[in-house]
Parts: C-alpha cells; structure tokens; sequence
C-alpha cells in the first residue's frame, strides 16, 4: 500500500504568496510599493487605480494574508507597506523554485 506525502509548509506558503500574485491590480501594488521604497495610505491607491475601495480592500487584503505587506491602522487611514522580511523570503522561495539546480 501507498503511502501518501503530505504537502511540505513551504509548498503551501510558497503556493499562498503565488495565489496574491496572480492577479494584475495586486502586482501593481506590489510593484508601487517596492519602487516607493516606502509606505502609503490605501485613498492614495484607490485614487490611481480603476477599481472601487471595495476591490481595492480586498486586493489589499489578499496581500496582507500571504503576508507580502503589512498595514498600520490610524483611523480614518490605513497605511500599507511591504513586508521587507518576508518579501525577502518570497523572492529565495521563488528563486529556489525556478532554480533547476534547487531543491525547495
């Protein structure tokens, strides 16, 4: 009898962070705040970008929950930056990945 291999962790990260890439609005603002190089408030986004507050909170969301950025609430904003520690992760698991020569 077979025996089945559960999915290793980094598998399953590494498949979240490319679920919250998959889509175009979310690499835009992944792209913005890695050029920034800095943080910035999501009515700054939602003013650049062709998608209502709605959409725009869940892309956000979407990001937060791979953990690609983080968000610091001041009421009546929320200021939204890159996860310096695990975009860093992100790009070696990635690396990794498309490395033929590498094991995950």
């Amino acid at each position: 009898m077979e025996t089945k291999t559960e999915i290793p962790e980094d598998i399953q990260e590494l498949a979240r962070i490319s679920k919250a890439l998959g889509h175009p609005v979310r690499l835009y603002i992944l792209k913005k705040l890695t050029q920034m190089n800095a943080c910035c408030y999501s009515g700054d986004l939602v003013d650049e970008l062709p998608i209502g507050r709605s959409t725009l909170s869940a892309h956000l969301k979407e990001l937060k929950y791979a953990g690609l950025i983080q968000g610091q609430i001041r009421p009546p904003y929320i200021k939204y930056c890159i996860n310096q520690e695990n975009w860093e992760k992100a790009k070696k698991m990635f690396y990794q990945l498309l490395d033929e020569n590498s094991t995950l």
